[in-house]
C-alpha cells in the first residue's frame, strides 16, 4: 500500500488483543458516567426546570397593578 496515511505499527496494533483491565475500566467509567448523568443530573436539572415553570405561572398570575417592576 502505496497511501500516504500508511502506518505499518497501525495493523500490528489492530492485531494485537485489548486487555481485560483496560475493558473493565472502560465499563466502569462507563457506569459511573451513566449513574452521574442519569441518577444525579438528571433530577436536579428537572427540579430547576420546574421552579423556573413555577415562577414563570405565579408570575403571569399576578395582577397587573400588584407588585410593579423596580418597586
Amino acid at each position: 500500500m502505496t497511501d500516504a496515511f500508511y502506518d505499518p505499527g497501525a495493523q500490528q496494533a489492530r492485531a494485537r488483543r485489548i486487555p481485560i483491565w483496560r475493558w473493565a475500566l472502560w465499563f466502569a467509567s462507563l457506569a459511573i458516567a451513566m449513574v452521574l448523568f442519569y441518577v444525579i443530573l438528571t433530577p436536579v436539572w428537572l427540579g430547576f426546570r420546574g421552579a423556573a415553570w413555577m415562577a414563570e405561572y405565579r408570575a403571569r398570575r399576578r395582577k397587573p397593578d400588584q407588585n410593579p417592576p423596580g418597586s
